[in-house]
């Protein structure tokens, strides 16, 4: 068995053999960080600790192949034909939502913008990321708890649907009069939808990360499931403690001041969302029909 190893190691390292293109560069470079980026992101699921046991048992396996423990084999050989299905089964909700997270990912409007209705350059408005700081913090002065969800690229319809509609533009009085404690429209999430809030005591679904803190309550795992399968942001205000938290991208931020809230949300704001190469060109177009015009 040695023999063949080494045999196999020198005829490996005959360069001579070899012949490497560009295209093998190429292909290289382009799987390297496919590679990366997968276990860029296993790291960040429990998929990471079944990984783990899954490298152990690779190693027991080359243990049994390097002594000859034929039985041992014998067992994987079989039971590897059903090893694929097995990894699907239990990968599934990771699975599905790596495939969610790269359907959010809109490649082709970030280019180019065919929408022609949209002519703001900014998800919602200044006032409203000002009434959303007043409101957020008035409440953490108080203890109030709270859980607003903004709602991004991903539509929030089947979330919406859960609630109460409300329609309301966003003011930092009504964020306030709906958290406030007693009311009907105190429990669940609130949706917000450019500058007006369409909806209150929302249901969202609960984030299953084992690396959350255990002093997290429903609340902030709440925020934190809802952005790990839209790209929304999600602000807390806890109950208990009066701290602020900004969900997004499975990610949760806590203890933010009114400044960091409010740098946060102007990411959230994406001003630059419309700016795509035909949005300019059909910019562009369009002011020179103006100026033939005149």
């Amino acid at each position: 068995m040695r023999s063949s190893l080494t045999e196999f190691v020198q005829q490996f390292l005959k360069w001579d053999s070899l012949q490497i293109r560009p295209t093998d560069i190429v292909e290289v470079i382009i799987l390297s960080f496919l590679i990366y980026q997968v276990m860029a992101w296993i790291k960040k699921t429990r998929a990471w600790s079944l990984l783990k046991g899954f490298a152990v048992l690779l190693i027991f396996i080359f243990l049994a192949w390097s002594f000859q423990l034929n039985t041992i084999l014998w067992i994987a050989r079989n039971v590897f034909s059903l090893g694929i299905t097995a990894l699907v089964i239990v990968f599934q909700p990771e699975l599905r939502r790596a495939l969610e997270q790269l359907g959010q990912k809109n490649l082709i409007n970030s280019v180019f913008s065919f929408d022609s209705s949209k002519e703001d350059s900014a998800r919602f408005s200044d006032k409203t990321v000002n009434e959303l700081v007043k409101a957020v913090f008035e409440m953490a002065k108080v203890k109030t708890g709270a859980l607003i969800v903004l709602e991004r690229n991903t539509p929030l319809n089947e979330y919406e649907r859960t609630g109460i509609t409300l329609d309301s533009i966003l003011s930092s009085q009504l964020l306030i009069n709906i958290f406030e404690h007693n009311t009907p429209l105190h429990d669940g999430a609130v949706i917000v939808r450019e500058n007006r809030i369409v909806s209150a005591t929302c249901y969202l679904p609960l984030s299953d990360n084992l690396f959350l803190s255990k002093e997290l309550g429903t609340r902030h795992r709440a925020a934190v499931g809802i952005s790990e399968v839209t790209d929304s942001m999600t602000i807390v205000v806890s109950e208990e403690t009066g701290k602020v938290s900004v969900a997004m991208g499975g990610e949760l931020k806590r203890d933010l001041s009114q400044e960091e809230l409010r740098s946060q949300l102007v990411i959230a704001q994406d001003k630059t969302r419309d700016t795509g190469r035909f949005k300019l060109w059909k910019g562009r177009v369009k002011k020179r029909e103006k100026d033939a015009d005149k």
